[in-house]
């Protein structure tokens, strides 16, 4: 019955388009994303799932066509022409390697409402919203690898040559685990590879104790090896990376060839600010990253000198200088960026992080997320705002971060928001000249958190230096 129903589905025929959107892809210079004919497309939008549909939302468990057509041309009148969605196990692979008709059905409901509106879809790989797989789904587990590879390419076959997807995310926020039995075993196997002698290991390492074969701890096991051997844990986090997304994006790849493909890449995926130490780096560098992606996406949070809790300027420029760090990084390699996920709290007094937080109006909530695509502006050529609506009972920010109030409000950063993506829709965008910046070592910050501290001050003083950069930030507006 299994090799049946894949015979099938890998046998579907491509279902006829219902609107009349463009196929986008990257440009011929790499410098961002454009039409069939050319023309500068810039994807704005936002994070679709609908309020009052508990925590985690049930996107497709609770899946409401009607609604979501309304929704779709509440963000089309806007201005906005890009939603990101979550696909799930629980509703698309609840059998490794499979994918249910019933998850096609209602996603090919969700395309056509956003045909018909005009909006693009950028699907995000399987995650636990509505419940987990019954196999192992760590980044660094084959079986989960093999489960994605297969899924892709019934999925991506399903819907080979439909313009209204503007590309896969392989999934939200990927992080390679920091110690787990898959990890050691794999971590021997691989010090076999780079270097047969145990002995050698111990000199470089500078070890006292023995190390034998195949019994070889990772840093995690035993933090007495020391950074010599943090930094090839690190580089054997960061090749379980790459080979996840290369084998993905070639399932992708084999199933619709012109399909574009990226990942979430999460802040820390650069080591500017681990607030764990080396074991919060995700393993996910985007230089190499960039090899098998056709474009990169990055999120991020104002998380420097704490959770952002708009209680002075000079706190809001340090989470801006922030920023422009991280995304100097992921735009190093010289392909367009996507800003899959921002945003922050506005409109009422929040709950999560223990309810310490100040309220903020939604005037200063604006203000920030304004801010945040103007810092971004020509590192990035698109913005998805973290959630269409606000979604009270989230244990983060999630519950006041939206472009509408959950009864459907539409909030001052929706307004806003939307005059920024008809300020830049058509527009082809540049990277901003900037003054002199520290540039990061990346092998330090990536086994101590101190030296990520060290660097973002040395950065702030630059970007604070800059004149012109502040220009873009005057201090009553």
């Amino acid at each position: 019955m299994r090799a049946l129903l894949l015979l099938v589905l890998l046998a579907a025929p491509t279902l006829a388009v219902a609107g009349d959107l463009p196929r986008i892809k990257v440009a011929a210079d790499h410098k961002g994303l454009v039409t069939e004919a050319g023309a500068p497309f810039i994807p704005v939008g936002v994070n679709y799932f609908r309020p009052h549909t508990g925590w985690a939302p049930q996107v497709w468990k609770q899946f409401d066509a009607d609604a979501t057509a309304r929704d779709f041309k509440k963000l089309k009148e806007l201005g906005f022409n890009c939603v990101r969605v979550f696909l799930s196990y629980g509703s698309f692979c609840t059998e490794s390697g499979l994918v249910k008709p019933a998850g096609l059905e209602k996603f090919d409901r969700f395309l056509a409402a956003a045909e018909q509106a005009g909006i693009y879809v950028h699907p995000t790989g399987l995650d636990h919203w509505e419940g987990s797989p019954q196999w192992p789904a760590g980044v660094e587990e084959e079986a989960n690898l093999v489960a994605l590879e297969r899924f892709w390419k019934i999925f991506a076959g399903t819907y080979r040559g439909r313009p209204v997807i503007l590309g896969y995310d392989l999934k939200n926020e990927p992080e390679v685990g920091w110690d787990n039995a898959t990890l050691r075993a794999g971590w021997n196997a691989w010090l076999q590879k780079q270097d047969d002698d145990p002995a050698r290991w111990k000199q470089k390492w500078g070890c006292t104790n023995e190390l034998k074969r195949g019994e070889i701890p990772t840093p995690a096991q035993e933090p007495g090896l020391g950074q010599t051997a943090i930094r090839a844990y690190q580089d054997y986090r960061e090749h379980l990376a790459d080979e996840w997304t290369r084998r993905q994006s070639a399932a992708i790849k084999a199933a619709d060839p012109k399909a574009l493909v990226t990942v979430g890449l999460i802040q820390w995926s650069v080591p500017a600010l681990l607030p764990a130490g080396p074991r919060h780096y995700s393993g996910f560098h985007p230089q190499r990253q960039a090899a098998w992606l056709d474009f990169l996406e990055i999120h991020f949070y104002p998380l420097e000198r704490g959770v952002f809790g708009y209680r002075d300027g000079t706190e809001e420029l340090a989470n801006l200088a922030y920023l422009e760090a991280v995304l100097r990084e992921v735009a190093k390699p010289g392909k367009p960026v996507v800003f899959a996920e921002f945003g922050w709290y506005g409109g009422g007094k929040p709950t999560f992080g223990g309810g310490n937080l100040p309220a903020a109006t939604q005037e200063q909530h604006a203000r920030y997320c304004r801010r945040v695509v103007q810092a971004s502006a020509g590192f990035v050529c698109g913005w998805l705002n973290w959630g269409m609506y606000d979604h009270p009972g989230a244990g983060d920010c999630t519950e006041l971060i939206g472009l509408f109030t959950a009864d459907g409000n539409l909030k001052a950063w929706g307004t806003e928001f939307s005059r920024l993506a008809r300020f830049y829709q058509g527009k082809k965008l540049s990277a901003p000249r900037l003054t002199s910046r520290p540039d990061l070592d990346w092998d330090a910050c990536r086994l101590t958190a101190q030296a990520g501290h060290d660097f973002r001050r040395e950065y702030f003083k630059a970007f604070q230096q800059d004149k012109a950069r502040l220009e873009h930030f005057p201090a009553n507006n």
